[in-house]
C-alpha cells in the first residue's frame, strides 16, 4: 500500500487535504510509552500553515486527537491512531480544474489512475503536503522514543533559491511571493547518537529506508548522504575517511560517508540533505490542457498556497528520518536477539 511505510514500526496515513481529516494510524511502538503531548504539539506547530506571510494563509490548529491505542495517556499495545481535523478548507477555489490538470501536480497521472471524476482533486487530494501533518504526528512520537535512547534528529534549511545566506534566502522567497512565483531549496538532517550496525547492505541499507520514507514528502525531487554528488567530483585519496581512535572509540576524521558504509550505520553522525523543488501553485499564468477536448487552457491557479515550500518542511523531514531509523533499530534489535 502507497500509504504505508515500516516493518516492526509501521505507519499507515490517511485522508486528503480536504475531507474532515487526515490522520494516522501506528503499529510497532512499546506499550507504556507516555506520549509527551506538549512536545508533540509543539513539533507540528514548526509544520502549521498560516504563521507568516511566506506561507500559505490557510489557517488549521493541528492539535492531534489520540482515537485509539492510549489508556489514560499510555501506549497499551493495541495500534496507535491520531486523527487532525481539517477546518480551515475552501475546496470552492479547485472546482475550475476539475478537467484541467495542473503543471508540476499529480493530477494528471491521477485523473488518468483514479478516474476524472472519482478522484478528490480539491488541495490536492491525497497527493496534498496537507499529509505531511499525520506524518509529523508519527515521526514526533518517533523522536520521542530515539532521545530516550540518546539519539538526536535536528534538521535545518541548507539553502533556498541557490542562497545559503538566512538574509538572502528570506529575501528569495519574498521576491518569488512578489512575482507571483515560486523557490525550491535544500533542507540538511543530521542524526546524533546513532550505534553501529543498524541497517542491512544493498535495498535493506539505511540509505534505501531514509530514502524511501523522505521522497513520502511531497515536492522532495532528490536526496543525497555524506559528500554526495560532490563525491563524484573527488578522487578516492580526498573522498575516504580515515579511521581513528577518539576516546576508547573508532570512529573517522573526516565524515564524507554520512555515518552509512555499506547501508550500515558507523557510529558518525548520519548526515543527508532533501532538495525540494518549487511549489508548483503559482499566481502566473501556465499553459495546460482540457483532458475532455484535448484543447490548450491557459491556467490561473487560485487559492492559497506556499511560495516556498521548505519553510514548512523542515519537521517533515525530521519526521521522516525519525520513523525510517526506529522502524531500523527494532530491526536490528530483533535481528541481534
Amino acid at each position: 500500500m502507497g500509504n504505508s511505510y515500516g516493518t516492526l514500526f509501521r505507519f499507515t496515513i490517511f485522508g486528503q487535504s480536504h475531507a474532515p481529516a487526515i490522520g494516522v494510524t501506528m503499529e510497532g511502538l512499546p506499550s507504556g510509552l507516555k506520549i509527551d503531548m506538549e512536545e508533540l504539539q509543539r513539533f507540528l506547530d514548526r509544520r502549521a500553515p498560516g504563521q507568516s506571510k511566506l506561507t500559505t494563509s490557510r489557517r488549521e490548529a493541528d492539535a492531534p486527537e489520540f482515537v485509539a491505542g492510549l489508556h489514560d495517556g499510555v501506549t497499551c499495545g493495541a495500534p496507535v491512531t491520531a486523527i487532525i481535523r481539517n477546518t480551515n478548507t475552501r475546496s470552492a477555489d479547485y472546482e475550475y480544474m476539475r478537467y484541467i490538470p495542473r503543471p508540476m501536480h499529480a493530477d494528471y497521472p491521477a485523473m488518468v489512475k483514479y478516474g476524472a471524476e472519482a478522484r478528490d482533486f480539491s488541495g490536492g487530494g491525497q497527493f496534498s503536503g496537507r499529509l505531511t501533518a499525520p506524518l509529523c504526528i508519527a515521526g514526533g512520537v518517533c523522536k520521542q522514543v530515539l532521545t530516550k535512547r540518546g539519539i538526536e534528529i535536528t534538521a535545518r534549511i541548507a539553502a533556498i533559491g541557490g542562497e545559503t545566506d538566512d538574509s538572502a534566502m528570506t529575501a528569495a522567497v519574498e521576491s518569488a511571493r512578489r512575482l507571483g512565483d515560486s523557490v525550491g531549496g535544500v533542507i540538511e538532517c543530521t542524526a546524533t547518537g546513532l550505534p553501529v550496525g543498524v541497517g542491512e547492505p544493498m535495498f535493506g541499507g539505511l540509505e534505501s529506508r531514509i530514502s524511501a520514507a523522505v521522497f513520502g514528502i511531497p515536492a522532495v525531487k532528490g536526496i543525497e548522504f555524506g559528500a554526495g554528488f560532490a563525491a563524484a567530483g573527488m578522487r578516492g585519496s580526498e573522498h575516504n575517511d580515515p579511521f581513528a581512535v577518539e576516546n576508547g572509540k573508532i570512529v573517522t576524521k573526516t565524515n564524507n560517508h554520512g555515518g552509512i558504509l555499506g547501508g550500515i550505520s558507523t557510529g558518525m553522525p548520519l548526515v543527508l540533505r532533501a532538495a525540494f523543488k518549487p511549489t508548483p501553485s503559482i499566481a502566473q499564468e501556465q499553459e495546460s490542457v482540457d483532458i475532455r477536448t484535448l484543447e490548450p487552457q491557459r491556467l490561473k491557479i487560485r487559492g492559497r498556497h506556499d511560495p516556498c515550500v521548505v519553510l514548512r518542511a523542515v519537521p517533515c523531514v525530521e519526521a521522516a528520518v525519525a520513523a525510517a531509523i526506529y522502524d531500523a533499530i527494532l530491526e536490528a534489535e530483533a535481528y541481534n536477539g
